[in-house]
């Protein structure tokens, strides 16, 4: 790996290292404070921002700024926002602290789409990308064990973790390699930015069904991402920031098995192996936790590379595939908007809804393991080995029994969504284009 990728390499590394400091366990840690009720608005920050970053790409970011200053300004930025949105939630005030959080993340979204522009702009072969960005994932898994070291998976410090890691990444942001504007002095084409022309994609019956299915799964999966950490500490686990990091190394694994599964199944069967792996990991779930069963609950988070790479990452490759290749880039946007934008919107407001709902005993719980607990920060090494532990909960039996049971039944509810979703895709998804189709199969009108 020559310097330049290995400079970019560690952008990618902090970009994602801020991210997964705090999105994995920020519902555990706002619960543990008394915050629980916003977590859905925390979460639904993300998606929110995913929805307007493509806007602000395409009429500023490609056109006036050069990508590397842009988005260092937006890492600072955000940096003081995260910092400001940490101190609203020590003292309470959950409402100013979402709003604080949605700047955060209008100002993170589009460092997404930047950060990858500075790498094509700047290596030879796209075929380093891979290599550049599996150091995101590696920084993702870096977070999760810090946080855990620390002993912060259920603490707010994880806020000034990613709000340091933040302002780091802003001033490292300045030394990149300077990428002008891509866009600069192209007039705007408000048809791409709206997506219009890739909309057409949707007259395409399997395409339709793709991502109707696509959007509407995206609600169940919203219950991983809001609520694991709060359950896995709920069943007493030591450090459920590291525990979590288990599925992004699983990630890593399975992304390098997709071709090879790819060329085998094709996308049908890539898709739906995806949407039954969510159902699997909410039935170990559900099943685990009465009884908190260790090798079901870590089963259940070690799926994850099956869960996102054959669902999200299957995706991406059948849009790039199908579409014409003047509207790619739009399809993979609308892509994104539908599923991590829309699906993942209204699956953390339904998820963290439903959790209020129905389990009612969780901040009792929760107090009880705080108090009966030790928060004392755990050595690198010991963190790595914590991440497998659980520990016996020395609380109320009847208490744990109550909680354990509302779990087990907030965990069908998304299985359920998840098979019913799958049972459609199967049904009603059929594509006849091979894997080495003509130009001429391609879908969606010419830009």
């Amino acid at each position: 790996m020559n310097a330049v990728a290995t400079r970019l390499s560690v952008m990618m590394f902090l970009q994602f290292f801020m991210w997964g400091a705090w999105f994995a366990t920020i519902g555990l840690a706002l619960g543990n404070n008394g915050l629980a009720d916003f977590g859905g608005g925390t979460y639904g920050s993300a998606p929110l921002a995913a929805m307007i970053a493509p806007l602000f790409l395409g009429l500023i970011a490609d056109r006036l700024f050069s990508s590397e200053r842009l988005m260092g300004f937006l890492f600072l930025l955000g940096g003081v926002l995260l910092y400001l949105a940490h101190g609203y939630a020590v003292a309470g005030d959950g409402n100013m602290m979402v709003w604080l959080f949605i700047g955060h993340m209008l100002c993170y979204m589009p460092t997404l789409g930047l950060s990858n522009t500075i790498v094509f702009s700047n290596v030879s072969d796209q075929n380093e990308f891979p290599k550049i960005r599996v150091w995101g994932t590696i920084g993702w898994i870096a977070a999760g064990l810090f946080v855990g070291a620390m002993g912060w998976s259920s603490n707010l410090n994880i806020l000034l973790a990613a709000a340091a890691c933040s302002l780091l990444t802003g001033i490292y942001s300045f030394t990149l390699p300077h990428t002008p504007p891509p866009a600069k002095g192209k007039p705007v084409d408000l048809r791409s930015l709206l997506m219009l022309d890739a909309l057409t994609m949707l007259k395409h019956p399997p395409f339709f069904v793709f991502i109707v299915c696509s959007t509407l799964i995206c609600i169940p999966l919203a219950y991983y991402y809001g609520v694991t950490a709060m359950f896995l500490g709920n069943t007493g686990f030591v450090a459920p920031a590291s525990t979590m990091t288990i599925g992004q190394m699983s990630e890593i694994f399975f992304m390098l098995l997709i071709p090879f599964f790819f060329r085998r199944l094709g996308v049908k069967y890539m898709i739906l192996i995806g949407m039954l792996a969510w159902v699997t990991r909410y039935l170990l779930f559900a099943f685990g936790a009465p009884e908190q069963i260790v090798w079901m609950l870590l089963l259940a988070v070690a799926l994850h590379g099956i869960c996102y790479d054959f669902f999200f990452v299957t995706g991406f490759m059948y849009t790039d595939k199908v579409a014409n290749p003047s509207v790619r880039g739009q399809a993979q946007g609308m892509l994104v908007f539908f599923t991590q934008g829309i699906g993942m919107y209204f699956g953390y407001r339904i998820a963290f809804a439903h959790h209020a709902r129905d389990v009612t005993k969780y901040g009792e719980l929760t107090e009880a393991i705080s108090k009966s607990g030790s928060t004392e920060p755990l050595s690198f090494f010991e963190s790595m080995r914590k991440m497998f532990s659980v520990e016996s909960l020395k609380v109320d039996s009847q208490l744990l029994a109550e909680t354990m049971d509302q779990w087990r039944s907030f965990w069908f509810v998304p299985a359920a969504m998840a098979a019913v979703i799958a049972l459609i895709f199967f049904v009603a998804f059929w594509d006849k284009m091979s894997n080495h189709e003509k130009k001429e199969d391609a879908i969606g009108e010419e830009a």
